[in-house]
């Protein structure tokens, strides 16, 4: 089955399985978004929406999402706030270089069939000085994660990938740095990271 087709499947059901276990962890990861200015901001794969009611009202906002159904289901959160939501592929952004001041990857790069793709074309479209902020599940380098690595061999068809290692993401896009990198749930499976652009 396709991303495109099990994800306008599921989007009916993502707000009951996902919106109260990540609220919090979103909303922390947001606050690192400047509360000031008017910046350009994507948010690729926005999904629902879920990021909406955590993000400063004073930016403009580009939402991306695969699927038609989650799009939909975005539009009701938006608001008072300035988003422009486009149908794409978070792999292939349709943008333009250097367009955006930061970028929100939350719940994506483990979830797109090639992380690194993903990474890099965020990277193209973000400006230097600019800042990606992650928010996913990732295996760290060397972990054997058996029965994550099997369960992987059908999730990785239908919902989400459980075999990606951050550092090996990262490594294919030197332009990209480190500058925060907190565990959070699951004995640190799930993390909160913050890249920045080198000027």
């Amino acid at each position: 089955m396709s991303l495109r087709r099990s994800y306008s499947l599921i989007a009916p059901l993502y707000d009951a399985l996902l919106a109260g276990a990540g609220t919090g962890l979103r909303a922390a990861s947001l606050e690192q978004l400047p509360r000031q200015e008017n910046l350009d901001i994507l948010i690729s794969g926005i999904g629902t929406g879920l990021d909406l009611p955590h993000v400063p009202a004073c930016h403009h906002y580009v939402g991306l999402d695969l699927t038609a159904a989650m799009l939909k289901r975005a539009r009701p959160r938006i608001g008072n706030l300035h988003v422009d939501l486009v149908q794409g592929d978070s792999m292939s952004l349709p943008f333009v270089d250097t367009c955006f001041d930061h970028v929100v990857l939350h719940l994506i790069l483990a979830i797109v069939p090639d992380a690194r793709a993903c990474l890099k074309e965020t990277a193209r479209v973000l400006k230097p000085g600019g800042s990606v902020l992650i928010l996913d599940k990732f295996l760290k380098p060397g972990e054997n994660a058996v029965l994550r690595r099997m369960v992987n061999l059908l999730s990785q068809h239908i919902v989400t990938r459980l075999d990606v290692v951050f550092e090996e993401v990262l490594a294919s896009v030197p332009q990209l740095k480190v500058e925060s990198d907190q565990p959070l749930l699951a004995g640190g499976w799930f993390r909160s990271i913050r890249l920045v652009k080198a000027g």
